[in-house]
């Protein structure tokens, strides 16, 4: 009887039926759950590839570990720490760096910025090397080269290279006294932008600068420094040796993993993914309506047969069962047909980058088997749950005329 219920629906669905609008309505169902499943997978995969790319970029800000002060910006004693980095296996490489809001000006425009300090170990660490937009990144062999991040440099006109015009950095000095001339309030220095990096959320108004001129900016002595970044043989295990540094090292000092570092970002990205997911799984539910109507609308054209198969003795649980066949086979249909449409459509944008997030940017995508279940998933929960809620006739029903 089973297969009697699931012959039927197949018919139902394949063949001919009994007026035209019934059988658009049925096709419209099917192709309604097909350009929601397609839709999902595809802002799914889309979100997937953003995830990658927002990954990548974190990843050049912030090292496997994280060394500063647990009370005060400036370390204390850290050259105990350089040499506690240099015995451990574990550390593949470590840079000392101070970070500091600074005021830059160039030819009467000014902005507030944040001045990175790092040594020349930091490129090791933290490979923003690789990310210069254009010119070079500083060599370390004078004190005032700067690499500046894009819409800084953008805002500013501050010319690119050697033998370029210099702009003045201005950093407040510390202390108290009576001011009687503006260098009581800053210390000053010429400098020449050598690169400029693209920026990001994280990563806004920066300019990247040797240890060294920060250092002489804000006073402090050679060796100073407000935290150590440090790079890992294997990132896999930066929990545990981000304890056995922790007991080497003292309460004065806290240690931060990459992960720690960037969990508000985390959790803003998850929070996004959460919503994305939400709002498709409405757009399918809605979807399914479609599917509800096109099963009443199924039920009355069909209502003649249901009787005359009633009469021949086939149990009302089996017709009802036709119905919710009918149901299943149309979100079948829908989901394997939309992710093929929607797996197309990924692969056409992987190729070809046609769509655009931006002049220069195509719109990253990527195709994981995890998203094929996702989407899967809830379009079967939502198309199963209203055949059978919809396919449930009763006798009497199919008896009236």
């Amino acid at each position: 009887m089973g297969n009697t219920a699931f012959y039927i629906a197949r018919r139902y669905l394949i063949a001919k039926k009994g007026s035209t609008a019934v059988t658009f309505i049925t096709w419209l169902a099917a192709f309604a759950m097909m350009t929601a499943v397609a839709s999902m997978f595809i802002i799914v995969s889309v979100f997937s590839g953003l995830e990658d790319l927002n990954r990548d970029m974190v990843a050049n800000l912030h090292a496997d570990l994280t060394v500063s002060a647990k009370v005060d910006k400036k370390l204390k004693n850290p050259e105990k720490i350089s040499n506690l980095l240099k015995k451990n296996t574990a550390v593949e490489h470590f840079s000392k760096i101070i970070e500091e809001k600074v005021y830059i000006n160039y030819s009467d425009m000014g902005e507030i910025a944040y001045l990175r300090g790092v040594d020349s170990a930091y490129t090791s660490v933290n490979p923003i090397n690789k990310n210069i937009f254009y010119g070079t990144y500083p060599s370390f062999k004078y004190m005032n080269e700067i690499l500046l991040e894009n819409s800084l440099d953008n805002r500013l006109g501050i010319p690119v290279g050697e033998g370029a015009d210099f702009a003045m950095l201005y950093m407040p000095k510390p202390g108290t006294g009576i001011i009687n001339k503006e260098e009581d309030i800053f210390n000053k220095k010429e400098v020449y932008v050598t690169g400029v990096f693209p920026g990001n959320d994280q990563m806004n108004n920066f300019i990247i600068a040797p240890l060294e001129l920060a250092q002489n900016l804000l006073n402090l002595p050679k060796n100073s420094a407000y935290q150590i970044v440090i790079k890992l043989k294997n990132p896999d295990a930066a929990d545990d040796i981000k304890d056995e540094l922790s007991k080497n090292l003292g309460s004065d000092y806290v240690i931060k993993t990459k992960k720690e570092e960037n969990s508000a970002f985390w959790k803003m990205i998850n929070t996004e993914k959460l919503m994305i997911y939400l709002i498709f799984a409405l757009v399918i539910f809605i979807t399914t309506f479609n599917l509800a109507g096109a099963i009443i609308i199924l039920q009355l054209d069909k209502k003649e047969q249901a009787k005359s198969l009633i009469s021949l003795g086939l149990p009302l649980k089996n017709l009802r069962n036709t119905y919710f066949y009918t149901g299943v086979l149309i979100v079948i249909f829908g989901i394997i047909s939309g992710l093929i449409v929607g797996t197309l459509m990924c692969i056409l944008q992987l190729n070809t980058g046609f769509f655009k997030a931006g002049a220069d940017l195509p719109f990253p995508v990527k195709i994981t088997l995890q998203n094929y279940f996702i989407v899967a998933a809830v379009a079967l929960l939502f198309g199963l749950s209203v055949s059978w809620i919809f396919s449930k006739i009763n006798k009497e029903y199919i008896l009236t005329k």
